[in-house]
């Protein structure tokens, strides 16, 4: 009777435990980072520690949020310049 009761408990405790890690992943799924409010913060003068404890984000988060601003920024000003013809290239008349 005791191999039972011990096998019920640890099942309920396999079960707890287990509906615990999967709640936690799913509510970090569904949390978004407002990166626009992030950078608001940034180029407002705030360090990326205080903006993490402002927004209660990670201060990973906010470091991936400044990368992704730098690389789009990166794309857009190479989509504005020309492409320069190479340095060996004849001009075109």
């Amino acid at each position: 009777m005791k191999k039972v009761a011990r096998f019920v408990v640890a099942l309920i405790l396999a079960v707890a435990l287990g509906g615990a890690f999967s709640a936690s992943q799913v509510l970090a799924a569904r949390h978004k980072v407002d990166c626009d409010k992030v950078m608001q913060e940034l180029k407002a003068g705030k360090k990326p520690k205080n903006v993490a404890k402002d927004l209660k984000i990670s201060r990973s988060s906010v470091y991936r949020c400044r990368r992704r601003e730098r690389l789009a920024e990166k794309k857009a000003s190479k989509k504005a310049k020309p492409a320069a013809s190479p340095a060996g290239a004849p001009a075109a008349h």
